[in-house]
């Protein structure tokens, strides 16, 4: 089993907000591999399908963010993972709004459904990065985070959902790199065609 996990907040207040988005992945990505419907599990709502040739669970916390832990650790000790695993999709503030960024282990770097998960799962487990950009200061991070995407943000947020879920099933072959390479080429702009080729007239 692989466990795929989108951190985010429960409740339709939160929804739409920028903390969330990884609950928007894992959902466009049950919609396009037509996973089973979505079931109150390990304190969150799981969904059962296949990714990759993989059977996967996709799950997104009811614990509220600083608790995700607490249901990542419930589906991974039932399921006897190891961080191998599991993948978990989650916001950051670090990286430009759109970018995708993968990693094996490290710190939470101060993300409180990161450290959650560590304290449940320790450090050893693949992550997704989700760049939501920074506000600019500390003290706006919060209300950043919790702020819902504005109309100028639905163009490229609803292509990057479409990216990750089409280089899903790179995830579940643990080809973490393969699945970031594809999202960049998916979301690179098309190339000028009025362009005119050296030596055209």
């Amino acid at each position: 089993m692989f466990l795929l996990a989108g951190l985010g907040n429960p409740g339709a207040e939160h929804a739409r907000q920028r903390h969330n988005i990884g609950f928007m992945a894992v959902e466009r990505i049950a919609e396009v591999y037509n996973f089973g419907a979505w079931r109150r599990r390990f304190q969150g709502e799981a969904a059962e399908g296949v990714l990759g040739g993989r059977k996967t669970l996709l799950l997104k916390p009811l614990t509220y963010m600083n608790r995700s832990g607490q249901s990542l650790g419930e589906a991974a000790r039932f399921y006897k993972l190891t961080g191998d695993d599991v993948t978990v999709l989650y916001d950051e503030i670090d990286l430009v709004p759109g970018k995708v960024r993968t990693k094996f282990g490290g710190g939470h770097a101060g993300h409180n459904g990161i450290r959650s998960t560590h304290d449940h799962l320790g450090p050893d487990y693949h992550r997704v990065r989700i760049g939501v950009g920074h506000p600019g200061s500390k003290e706006r991070v919060i209300s950043h985070v919790l702020g819902n995407f504005g109309p100028s943000d639905q163009g490229w947020l609803s292509d990057l959902l479409d990216a990750i879920a089409d280089a899903a099933p790179f995830l579940a072959e643990g080809a973490d790199d393969k699945f970031q390479t594809r999202i960049a080429f998916l979301l690179r702009p098309p190339e000028d065609k009025t362009r005119k080729t050296e030596g055209e007239t």
